[in-house]
């Protein structure tokens, strides 16, 4: 069930990547992207980026690396 889960997440990361553009014309601008990452193509950046996220996140899935990769991630602040 994991593999089917990251699966649907890791292409629903390549759509934002590749299809940002379609995702600023029907959704609309990110102000807090236009304001960090500059003012013409922030939101593209901002949708690619999330989408690059969500590509991470789904390969976590597949692999079923979660407990590990977080314990890697939070291993610095509980020492």
């Amino acid at each position: 069930m994991n593999i089917i889960i990251g699966i649907l997440i890791l292409l629903a990361g390549v759509l934002l990547v590749v299809k940002s553009d379609w995702f600023l014309n029907n959704f609309g601008r990110m102000a807090w992207a236009e304001k960090f990452f500059g003012t013409s193509g922030g939101t593209r950046l901002g949708y690619k980026m999330l989408g690059i996220l969500f590509i991470i996140i789904g390969i976590i899935f597949i692999t079923g690396s979660g407990n590990s990769f977080m314990g890697w991630l939070v291993s610095p602040l509980v020492r």
